[in-house]
This record gives C-alpha cells, structure tokens and sequence, in this order.
C-alpha cells in the first residue's frame, strides 16, 4: 500500500470524516459498475452503500495496512454473492409454501388463481424490498423455524435485535397486506 492510501486509513480508523467522504468518492462509483455485473443498479447502489456504512460503523476495528481497495471490492463482492445465494432460498422457500399449501386450495376458478398468485407475489416483493438483515432473520425464523436465541448467535446479534427485526418486518406485512387481510388469513 503507498504511503497515502496508509494514512487514509490511519485517518479513517481515527475517526475523521474527510478520510471517509475521499475513500467514498474514489471508490463508489467502480464498485457500482463492478456490483452491476451481478445485479441491477438499484441493487448495486444498495449493496455498495451497505458496504461503505460497514466500513465507517467498523472503522476502529480495521488493521492499518489494509488495502482499501482489495477489501472493499471483496466486501461488494461477498455481499452480492450472499444475496444471490438469499434470493435463491427465498424463490424455493416461496415454491414450497405454494406446493405445501396447493391442495388446500384447489380452485377451480381461473380468477382465485390468479388471486393467490398475486399474493404470493406481493409477499415476495415486500420481503425483497426489507433491508438484508430483516429479511434474513425472518426468514430464518418463519421458514426455517430457528429460535430468537439461534438466530441471534448466527448473525452476531441480541435476541431483542432479532425480535425488533421480526416485529418491523411483521409490521411491514401488516400495512401491505391489511387490504387482503381475510383473504391472508384463509391463505396461509
């Protein structure tokens, strides 16, 4: 690393907001054309912007001769990796409760059909708009029927983090769904 780039991030693990708006402006943009090669570009902001919060909220734990640049395109590159992997056990968690739940619902009309899969999609684009985080931890207590207490060991965190996680995101599905809500009900 130059002699720059090692203050930079002497600077940054002290604290100091300059070092981390020039590591910010000299390294966002590559990692958003870098991220979009693996999603979107809302998705790629998204996932860039985690990354640099991570950086400054972890500023004091960094090593001083850490290459920013190699951490930081690794970091966007995990992060969309973990994403994808999400994505992917979400879409079977999603086909499953639809298979699981099909012969209660055998409808012959054309249009409870239609209206479950609407559900079912609006399900999955609301989980998909909740932070990272929030979905996880639901998901790992909804689908893959872990404990508060499990959860919080895996991902690091307090139970009450874990619960507050949970509540927000059941909040969430509560606003979404308050117009189906008898419909939700039978469904699920």
């Amino acid at each position: 690393m130059d002699k720059d780039g090692n203050l930079l991030i002497k600077r940054l693990i002290k604290g100091d907001e300059k070092a981390y708006n020039i590591i910010f402006k000299q390294y966002y943009k590559s990692l958003c054309v870098f991220v979009s090669h693996y999603s979107d570009l809302l998705e790629s902001e998204e996932i860039v912007q985690e990354v640099m919060l991570w950086l400054w909220e972890n500023r004091k734990t960094l090593p001083q001769d850490l290459s920013i640049k190699a951490f930081l395109f690794s970091a966007v590159k995990n992060k969309c990796i973990n994403k994808i992997i999400h994505k992917r056990i979400q879409n079977k968690v999603l086909g499953e409760m639809l298979n699981q739940y099909e012969h209660f619902f055998s409808v012959d009309d054309e249009y409870e059909r239609y209206e479950r899969k609407e559900l079912i999609a609006l399900l999955h684009k609301t989980l998909n708009e909740l932070p990272e985080d929030y979905r996880e931890v639901f998901d790992m207590n909804r689908f893959q029927n872990m404990t508060y207490s499990e959860i919080a060991l895996e991902k690091g965190v307090s139970p009450k983090t874990v619960a507050y996680r949970i509540s927000q995101t059941l909040k969430k599905l509560r606003v979404v769904f308050k117009d189906y809500l008898t419909t939700v009900i039978l469904f699920f």
